[in-house]
């Protein structure tokens, strides 16, 4: 089933505008359907060029030569992280003729890894980020009900693991997916450490799951230094699997934490690390709240302005919010995640937007009704935070 994808405009209009758009996204997310589905509708003669394939990697023997044939043809190549060479290529042909729409490239890593190698396309190339399927994507394919918002919450959003018939098959491709990105993946990027080591680390990741970086508690725990384990931290979030959520660095009187809160980015692959292989055992489980507050934040991240900034406050007297929206004009919105149905406000949360000046908060539940808690704090479901992030730059 062919679920409509939320960039896919973005996408279009990128291809609009630039001569390459780099479609980036973790390994199976979707972004191949995607980038054809978005070929076959804008060229009928799209070229499609899978370049972990033997067969296509030999028609790129030559690529200036075979490329310049499909002059007039979206070219899309797949999995361009793998040779990276390719970029001073496009800029030669994109020069002769720099029209929109040339190239369509797909990579598994992040924007910042990608652009190291494909400086040459400065002001040529634009980036966009796909990731696995989102709330609103999922509501829209099969109906806004807490049923689908906790299907896609246990098995996660990468397309296989969500559509499988059942959740053993589920688990089983998450499985299968942990294992070919330790055996695979990382060694095709130069990672030297062992699968073994690494899946320790990355179980130790789940297990912190939503809490503040500490280096030298996976050091100690692994046996080895801070700058390695940091590399390691560094390499699952180019690989888009991780994300770092940073502290707002503020110019406030008080002392504020200044590493970042580390997420699992896809719930399903955090609960298969915990070995949580089906939705009741999640819901006993000490890590629910933290599941779900990184599945409200990557849900939340994606529907914002493409300009704003999302980043985590928290004092060393205690006072915090999980969620700092800075807004492109400035302005702030603070966001807590409660797994409940009946939240409170916080004196915590209270006080943080007072150290900052938020006028608007949100606390994003689980339940099923919006309604205000204070005069300028209101509590959300998420199912339903995509009706506010609309408004937050026009009203406040």
């Amino acid at each position: 089933m062919l679920i409509p994808r939320q960039i896919t405009l973005t996408v279009e209009s990128a291809l609009d505008q630039f001569p390459v758009v780099a479609l980036i996204g973790s390994r199976q997310c979707g972004k191949t359907t995607l980038a054809k589905d978005i070929a076959t509708r804008r060229d009928a003669g799209a070229v499609y060029l899978d370049l972990e394939l033997p067969s296509d990697l030999a028609a790129l023997s030559e690529p200036e030569l075979y490329l310049e044939r499909h002059v007039d043809r979206l070219v899309v190549l797949d999995e361009i992280q793998r040779h990276p060479d390719l970029f001073s290529t496009l800029r030669g042909l994109i020069d002769r003729d720099r029209r929109p729409g040339r190239f369509l490239v797909l990579g598994s890593a992040s924007p910042e890894l990608l652009r190291q190698s494909s400086e040459s396309l400065a002001g040529r190339i634009t980036f966009v980020e796909l990731a696995p399927f989102l709330l609103p994507e999922v509501t829209g394919a099969h109906g806004d009900s807490r049923e689908t918002m906790r299907r896609l919450w246990s098995r996660g959003g990468y397309p296989e693991s969500y559509l499988s018939g059942d959740d053993t098959g589920s688990t089983a491709w998450r499985h299968a997916f942990i294992t070919a990105l330790l055996e695979r993946d990382l060694p095709q990027w130069g990672f030297r450490v062992s699968s073994a080591h690494m899946r320790r680390f990355w179980e130790m990741l789940a297990h912190v799951h939503g809490q503040v970086w500490n280096a030298s508690r996976f050091a100690n725990s692994l046996d080895t230094s801070a700058p390695t384990v940091r590399r390691h931290l560094d390499l699952l979030a180019d690989l888009l699997i991780v994300r770092q959520l940073l502290p707002l660095h503020a110019n406030l009187k008080k002392r504020l934490v200044k590493s970042p809160k580390v997420y699992i980015r896809d719930s399903g692959l955090l609960h298969t690390l915990l070995r949580l292989v089906d939705p009741e055992s999640i819901y006993g489980h000490p890590c629910i709240g933290a599941s779900f507050e990184g599945f409200a934040i990557e849900n939340i991240i994606s529907l914002l302005p493409s300009l704003a900034d999302a980043t985590f406050y928290r004092s060393h007297t205690g006072d915090e919010i999980d969620l700092v929206v800075t807004l492109p004009d400035g302005r702030r919105v603070a966001v807590d995640i409660k797994y409940t149905a009946t939240p409170s406000v916080s004196r915590a949360f209270r006080r943080a937007m007072a150290d900052l000046d938020i006028p608007r908060g949100y606390i994003v539940t689980a339940g099923e009704t919006a309604y205000p808690l204070e005069e300028h704090i209101e509590a959300v479901p998420l199912r339903f935070i995509m009706d506010h992030i609309g408004s937050w730059q026009a009203d406040l």
